[in-house]
């Protein structure tokens, strides 16, 4: 057995991975090609096999075409041992992907009655007599396990071939994820001795990658005489830190990882904001749901995209009372009451305007809580003393009304949706200090 305390982290990753399952993702589609669709169907996958234990080799993207299929059947890397292809399942002529696979595969045909009767199903429901080009998805190849598709009609397909497994399956997402989940990973387990892998992913916001490297610079480092990976995942606005442990029997992989999780804690406590795959909009939303709270919106420089975030969770309508887009002076002052004089002496983007944003739109839907945001999103609109990126977010709350001023950066879209998750946290710390609970024991509340 190797001494891994005497190897740096990076090798003993490297080692681990070296060890892994491996699999390659190919994603089928001119619409990606050409970009007129995001493949976002090869970062949930490989999100997903992560989970299992499993390393992706590489993703790939290909057209609609015999040859591009061919070609990346037959260029498969000799380790890999899962290949999982979205697109091209359908009854439409240009869905190819069943018919190259049947020829590359040497297969002939067979009709899967259990598919047969989804797509019937799946016309029933809706009323609509099925067409009979769609009888045509019932037929898949003959040495396939046909994986059937629960909110669709295009089934999946999984072929064992010479140890390796190739799984095809549509690229709509949404049907692509339950034939994966439901179908695909239970197999998946059945068929491969995976790696014992546990992942934790602490969620952050307001603080960025490199400072928060320097405040766990120490803490991190004694991560690896744990065996415990960290990866930083940025996007704007928000940092995850996630923490990955491999089976090495020494103990139990979670107790190890909840341990480390408590020590991390107290250093970035006041930028955390939740654990998993959770948002700051489903957390904020959980605590005004909690305390019978409710909540009005004003917004400016985000133009609606933190209300769109808020009313995204289900069951918001218990607690949002509603918004205000106000982006011309006179919207601010006739709709919010901000007083004229302040926007013409102190300007739109200010402490005096934000504040009375969020203290108007509280009083125009006599809710608990109004939070509110103004600033110059960008490209345009900057000065010397308000360069673009310069955000003011104004709360107003039972117990007070304020406003902090921001510098975002100098990219629109990152700059609103950075303001509105800073919106969020700001909310969700004051919903917190009202109730007197600590910041870490707010994130265990459900």
């Amino acid at each position: 057995m190797i001494h891994v305390e005497k190897i740096d982290q990076q090798t003993y990753i490297k080692l681990i991975v070296s060890l892994s399952m491996k699999a390659q993702i190919v994603t089928i589609g001119d619409e990606i090609l050409i970009g007129q669709i995001v493949d976002t169907n090869s970062t949930w996958l490989a999100s997903e096999l992560n989970t299992l234990g499993i390393s992706v080799d590489s993703v790939k993207s290909i057209a609609d075409t015999r040859e591009s299929i061919f070609e990346a059947l037959n260029t498969i890397p000799n380790d890999v041992e899962l290949v999982l292809f979205t697109g091209g399942l359908g009854p439409t002529k240009d869905d190819i992907t069943k018919y190259a696979f049947a020829e590359w595969f040497e297969s002939d045909w067979r009709e899967d009655e259990d598919v047969l009767m989804r797509v019937k199903e799946h016309f029933l429901m809706r009323g609509v007599k099925m067409p009979e080009v769609n009888r045509l998805q019932a037929q898949v190849p003959s040495n396939c396990i046909a994986l059937s598709n629960g909110l669709g009609t295009a089934p999946g397909m999984w072929f064992d071939n010479g140890g390796v497994v190739y799984i095809s399956m549509p690229g709509v997402s949404f049907e692509m994820k339950h034939i994966f989940s439901e179908r695909a990973i239970p197999k998946i387990k059945e068929k491969f001795k995976l790696d014992h892998i546990v992942h934790r992913t602490i969620l952050t916001q307001g603080i960025g990658e490199s400072s928060l490297m320097e405040i766990i610079a120490d803490w991190e480092e004694n991560l690896a005489k744990e065996n415990i990976k960290l990866a930083y995942l940025p996007s704007p606005g928000a940092v995850r830190l996630r923490l990955t442990k491999y089976d090495d029997h020494i103990e139990d992989n979670t107790v190890v990882v909840e341990r480390n999780i408590e020590r991390l804690l107290p250093l970035i406590q006041d930028y955390t904001f939740g654990f998993g795959k959770e948002t700051l909009e489903v957390v904020v939303g959980r605590l005004l749901t909690r305390f019978g709270y409710t909540l009005g919106i004003a917004e400016s420089c985000t133009g609606g995209y933190l209300s769109h975030l808020v009313t995204s969770v289900p069951g918001s309508s218990a607690y949002f009372m509603g918004t205000a887009v106000t982006y011309s002076y006179d919207a601010k002052s006739k709709v919010l009451g901000v007083n004229k004089a302040d926007i013409v002496e102190q300007g739109a983007v200010s402490e005096q305007v934000a504040k009375q944003m969020a203290a108007g739109v509280r009083k125009l839907y006599e809710c608990d809580f109004g939070i509110s945001s103004t600033g110059i999103a960008g490209p345009g609109g900057g000065t010397k003393t308000k360069p673009v990126g310069t955000v003011w977010i104004g709360v107003s709350t039972p117990e007070k009304t304020f406003a902090l001023r921001f510098q975002m950066g100098e990219t629109r879209e990152r700059n609103i949706r950075k303001t509105a998750l800073q919106a969020l946290q700001l909310l969700r710390k004051e919903i917190i200090a009202i109730q007197k609970i600590s910041l870490i024991d707010s994130l265990y509340l459900k």
